[in-house]
């Protein structure tokens, strides 16, 4: 029978385990703190913000919000960062993306201190993930590794075929995949829009993760039997429902569902992974900023 992933299982724990931790800090007179920062009219950036602020909030991180005008100069906006970087209540700064065309992203990921880049998109922080030595580890390929190893499917010595090449999933999940030690020692294939015949790809794998941002675009007949599937996506598609649309992952669920020995839905799989990795990363934060010891799960 098909093991169905319940991210939100998982996720729970992991929290509970950060919220632990959180309290320990707070005994030793350092309460950690995420600022978000959105700079976008976009509904469903909101909606992100407002999750992790809620996140933060059930946990005891103190949560600062600062909303900027999408027309605003890029200046402001790194005016902003600026001033975050040095508040030390604030360990952990997250911009959430996307921001308007006229700011540049990297320019805002660059400008963000490394130790509060809780996110682990500064340079730094990429380059120590693939050194191995990883400071802050993605929210989401981390979380991924969290489902894999919760549900017991092993990485060493498989197969794991990860279809995207983003900086925020799919390079990061290919590199914690090959790097030695739990969660890694894969042999691993990334595949992308000019992958050449993805379905014999994803047919070889024993481990398929599915970050391309394209609905439904893997189904049952592109995996082999018992197949473990991770499903990244969420998508919006046109459906005969009250809001006119449904949300659908890169994966074909019902047909997929019938190969995969274990897989993950949309929603409630992944995602709620990649909010409890945040709070694990600003605990991580405020831990190495304040020299406090803690033992994250």
């Amino acid at each position: 029978m098909t093991t169905i992933i319940d991210g939100n299982e998982i996720g729970d724990q992991i929290t509970a385990g950060v919220a632990a931790c959180t309290d320990t800090l707070v005994s030793e007179g350092v309460t950690p703190g995420l600022a978000t920062v959105l700079m976008s009219d976009d509904g469903a950036s909101e909606t992100y913000v407002s999750m992790k602020q809620q996140a933060c909030e059930e946990i005891g991180i103190e949560g600062f919000h600062h909303e900027i005008s999408a027309d605003e100069p890029a200046e402001t906006l790194f005016s902003t960062i600026d001033e975050l970087n040095a508040d030390p209540a604030v360990h952990g700064i997250l911009v959430q993306m996307p921001v308007p065309v006229h700011v540049t992203k990297r320019d805002v990921l660059e400008r963000i201190d490394p130790m509060k880049d809780v996110d682990g998109f500064h340079p730094e922080n990429v380059g120590r993930l693939v050194a191995g030595n990883a400071r802050y580890k993605p929210c989401t390929p981390h979380g991924i590794q969290k489902i894999l190893a919760e549900t017991g499917v092993e990485t060493e010595g498989k197969d794991a075929v990860v279809v995207g090449r983003s900086d925020i999933v799919g390079k990061p999940m290919a590199n914690l995949l090959i790097q030695y030690g739990p969660g890694g020692n894969a042999t691993t294939t990334v595949c992308h829009s000019r992958t050449e015949d993805l379905a014999e790809k994803t047919r070889s794998a024993d481990i398929v993760i599915a970050a391309a941002g394209v609905p439904e675009m893997i189904d049952g007949s592109m995996l082999s039997d018992g197949t473990t599937v991770i499903d990244v996506g969420i998508n919006r598609v046109d459906a005969d429902t009250d809001k006119g649309y449904e949300l659908v992952g890169d994966v074909d669920f019902e047909s997929a569902k019938a190969m995969a020995d274990a897989i993950t839905p949309v929603p409630g799989g992944v995602g709620p992974l990649t909010i409890a990795m945040l709070m694990y990363n600003t605990v991580k934060a405020a831990s190495l900023q304040s020299g406090v010891d803690i033992t994250l799960p």
